[in-house]
């Protein structure tokens, strides 16, 4: 995908990549997509005090930034005093935090202002200035100069390390501290619904999503967790090293480097130990990659299929995507996880091996504007937007004052 508005994935279905991917002979993994304005740039990561760039580092040549530009329309609205004021009554709202260039979401106020649902959102790169109150008696806050009931919260791309701050100054470091307490209770408040809880949804490492897929009746790939991957092979041949952690790391606010998985090299690999954890994995010839999007009780899936791992970075409109179905077994094993996960939208990544799934990794903060656009479908979203609109009346009709 060229540099663009929009989410960047890296798909592969059998080596490295760096976001839903699978790269020639490469196991599972697909990270969440690229949120924001996209531009790639080459990154060189530096070596440890003299120690071996880690394997991860090595040759992992694109950044993105993400430029703290606000698009969503409702606040353009709102702040120009488009709208009627109202009688002064807290008006329910769907509560969104993100970061500015969280397309999904910006597309999401607007579906929602269709509907005469009010959204409103913090977003983690533009928060220094906002004006805002949490009442911690009563389910309410003081947005700006709007007095808002929040009867639906959404937490999603809401990284605190693209607070436009410098953590390691005094300041910085308190003002990471105080949003990372305030938005994790907001994330976490009881007295409103939230989707994909972050109770649950913060802890879901992708080392928990393997054990459950597998206790669900998914096959996943072996995998070892190891300082020292030239050294463990699972299942004995070729294999796949990853990141244990995130698939984006972001060292200064706007700039996120992507770590791909990649082939494990043992003729490349020194005995020096890694200066933290990485997964290794077998690595298995996959025929194709799915990615399934799970939005209530719907399930929408798309194949994706390249030539190449770099693909879709280097030249992403040769990739294919195209709608697909998949098996009502798989379908009823993956709403059992999400359940059991307590996610109500999220993604799926998995390769086609032989005719059988093998289970990637889950994405929590699922981006599906890309895999939309190169499909030329917008099921994802119209499901997504229905299904938010829908919970919100509900939520809002059982309690008003909620």
């Amino acid at each position: 995908m060229s540099a663009r508005w929009g989410q960047r994935e890296n798909l592969s279905s059998s080596g490295p990549d760096a976001s839903p991917g699978v790269t020639p002979g490469v196991g599972p993994d697909i990270p969440d997509r690229q949120i924001g304005a996209l531009h790639t740039e080459p990154a060189v990561g530096a070596p440890l005090d003299g120690r071996p760039t880690p394997l991860l580092l090595q040759g992992q040549d694109y950044r993105f930034r993400t430029p703290p530009t606000c698009l969503d329309f409702q606040e353009h609205v709102y702040r120009r005093g488009m709208v009627d004021e109202g009688d002064g009554e807290p008006e329910p709202c769907v509560l969104v935090l993100a970061r500015s260039a969280d397309m999904e979401m910006n597309e999401l106020s607007i579906a929602l202002a269709e509907r005469g649902i009010r959204m409103a959102r913090i977003d983690v790169d533009r928060c220094l200035d906002l004006g805002l109150t949490i009442h911690t008696d009563t389910p309410l806050i003081e947005l700006d100069r709007w007095l808002l009931r929040p009867v639906l919260v959404w937490r999603r791309h809401f990284e605190l390390a693209a607070l436009p701050v410098d953590p390691r100054t005094l300041v910085g470091s308190y003002t990471v501290d105080q949003w990372r307490a305030v938005a994790d209770w907001l994330s976490s408040r009881s007295d409103w619904a939230h989707v994909n809880p972050a109770r649950t949804s913060l802890h879901l490492d992708r080392l928990t999503q393997l054990a459950d897929a597998r206790a669900f009746g998914l096959r996943i790939p072996r995998t070892a967790v190891t300082t020292r991957p030239g050294r463990n092979r699972p299942g004995g041949g070729r294999c796949i090293v990853k990141s244990s952690g995130r698939h984006l790391l972001e060292p200064r606010p706007g700039l996120q480097h992507g770590l791909f998985p990649r082939p494990l090299e043992t003729s490349r690999t020194s005995d020096n130990p890694e200066p933290a954890p990485v997964i290794v994995q077998e690595y298995l010839p996959a025929e194709t990659e799915i990615r399934v999007f799970l939005i209530g009780e719907e399930c929408i899936a798309y194949q994706v299929d390249k030539l190449d791992p770099a693909q879709l970075w280097s030249d992403p409109d040769a990739v294919l995507v195209r709608r697909v179905d998949v098996t009502p077994v798989l379908v009823q094993r993956l709403h059992a996880l999400a359940r059991h996960w307590r996610l109500q939208v999220a993604a799926v990544d998995l390769m086609v091996v032989q005719g059988e799934y093998v289970f990637l990794e889950v994405n929590v903060n699922c981006d599906w504007q890309w895999f939309e656009h190169r499909a030329g479908t917008t099921e994802v979203s119209d499901a997504v937007h229905d299904w938010v609109a829908t919970r919100f009346t509900e939520l809002n009709r059982a309690d008003p004052r909620r």
